[in-house]
């Protein structure tokens, strides 16, 4: 039982590191692109939502994952 918990914790945990660092580089460079160029905040803002939103997906998918280990 414990080690099923283990599994788990590991699965959602290493699972959430890469999305996590993605989203920060995403904004990260979202906003220093605003910074040098405001006036393309309009064009900037929609590709890093997507961006931000498929790297969320990651981590769904490995909350996915973690709740199907048995």
């Amino acid at each position: 039982m414990e080690n099923v918990m283990f599994a788990k914790a590991m699965a959602i945990g290493i699972g959430s590191i890469g999305p996590g660092l993605a989203i920060g580089f995403i904004g990260a460079k979202a906003m220093e692109a605003i910074g040098r160029n405001p006036e393309a905040a309009g064009k900037i803002l929609v590709p890093m939502l997507l961006a931000a939103a498929f790297a969320e997906a990651i981590a769904i998918y490995a909350l996915v994952i973690a709740f199907g280990i048995n």
